[in-house]
This record gives C-alpha cells, sequence and structure tokens, in this order.
C-alpha cells in the first residue's frame, strides 16, 4: 500500500461575503500518496485556489482534517503552518516571486536561510539544485538577467532546495510562452520520475493532461478524480 502524503478529510472553507456564505471548498475529501503526480483542475472561481492554500499550508479549513504527511494541520498556529510548510512543502510559483535585487544563488538558499540550515550548507545545497535547473554558471546573476523560463528553472531550484515531501506548482506556466512551458513541464516529469511528489494547480486542461492523476474542482466540490486517460476521455 503506498504511502499518503495528503490526506484531507471532509474539508470546509466558508466565507461569509455580506449575507451570502461562500463555500469554496464544499466536502472535499482527498488522498494523495507519495510519489504520485496529480492536477487539480478548475475554471477561476472553481475553489482550486482555495484547495491549493490549505494543501500547501498557507490556509486552515473552516472544517475538516488536513494531514500532511500524517501531521493534521488543521489545528496548526501561524508559527506552526509556517515551519510545516518550510519542512516539507516546494512551491512554484506563476510568477516566480523571486526576489530582485539577491542573485540566483541568494534566491534559492533563502528557505534554508529561513530554516536555520548554517551558511556552507546553505550554499552548498543551493548550488547542487541550480545545478539540476542547469543554471549553476549564472550563480551571480540577478534575475532580470534572465528569460522567463530560466527564472522559472530558479523558482523550481528555489523549492528543490530543502529536499520537500511536496512539490506544489501554481500554474507553473502562466507566464511562459509553449516552447518554454513544455520544458518546464518536462522538467517537473522528471522530478516525479525520481520520485518526488508533484501536485500543479491549473485552470488549463492541456496542462493537467500532462500529470497522471486528475482531480476536477467546480463550484468547491470535486466532481473528477481520476486517471489521466479517463480524464482525456471526457474532454
Amino acid at each position: 500500500m503506498e504511502e499518503p502524503l495528503i490526506e484531507l478529510r471532509h474539508i470546509y472553507k466558508i466565507y461569509q461575503m455580506g449575507d451570502e456564505e461562500v463555500r469554496a471548498s464544499d466536502d472535499v475529501s482527498l488522498t494523495i500518496c507519495r510519489g504520485e503526480f496529480v492536477a487539480v483542475v478548475g475554471k477561476s472561481g472553481s475553489g482550486k485556489s482555495t484547495l491549493m492554500n490549505i494543501i500547501g499550508a498557507l490556509d486552515v479549513p473552516t472544517e475538516g482534517e488536513y494531514l500532511l504527511g500524517g501531521e493534521d494541520t488543521s489545528e496548526m498556529s501561524d508559527d506552526q503552518l509556517a515551519h510545516i510548510r518550510n519542512k516539507m512543502i516546494g512551491f512554484i510559483f506563476q510568477q516566480y516571486n523571486l526576489l530582485p535585487r539577491c542573485n540566483l544563488l541568494e534566491n534559492v538558499e533563502l528557505p534554508l536561510l529561513y530554516a536555520g540550515v548554517p551558511a556552507g550548507e546553505r550554499r552548498e545545497r543551493a548550488m547542487e539544485s541550480l545545478r539540476r535547473v542547469g543554471l549553476e554558471e549564472k550563480w551571480r546573476n540577478l534575475p532580470a538577467q534572465l528569460s522567463g523560463g530560466q527564472q522559472q528553472r530558479v523558482s523550481i531550484a528555489r523549492a528543490l532546495a530543502g529536499n520537500p515531501s511536496l512539490i506544489l506548482a501554481d500554474e507553473p506556466t502562466g507566464a511562459l510562452d509553449s516552447k518554454t512551458s513544455r520544458e518546464v513541464l518536462d522538467f517537473l516529469k522528471e522530478l516525479n520520475r525520481e520520485g518526488n511528489t508533484i501536485v500543479i494547480i491549473t485552470h488549463d486542461s492541456s496542462i493537467a493532461l500532462e500529470a497522471r492523476r486528475v482531480v476536477r474542482i467546480h463550484d468547491g466540490k470535486i466532481n473528477f478524480d481520476g486517471d489521466v486517460n479517463e480524464y482525456a476521455a471526457i474532454l
């Protein structure tokens, strides 16, 4: 039996908008095992971003349980959430979120700095991450000196530096042209083949088809969860 990494149990996220109650997550239950490559797909307003925030320990549910690596995050304080995020999750964002005045090495070192990793080890691990994405020779460069695809590779290196249990990618190709998007997706597939657990959040079904399993969100509920070939058949 594969080991569960993500366990969402009857998750609700409810917001009050004036007199109206909005259920951004509405009784969502989902298990993702270690080593899976899953796409969470949904249109704008479907609830996929809310689900990403809960999976990423950026927010807690109104009701329900979320276990990440067996640890229940549902009742955690902000400090505890920050600790588990830093320890277990590598984030890849659409807009890269690189610090413009820091060179590539300093950007990749950042999560290790927060984790209290000593300077020598920090540099070594950050350089190894840059090597994995083919950018170690550019470590002195600033983000603005790179193409969009290279900047996204730096953000992937930063996500990898902490050896996370989960790589969570939010619209990772949203700001890239089709050729560069292909390179980034191929790299994520390679990381998955190496054993990394990857969850992509996307509005684009063609991106979702790159995963092995697809979870579709509509009006805060899961209305499809299955193999990528089953998903392709209903498109």
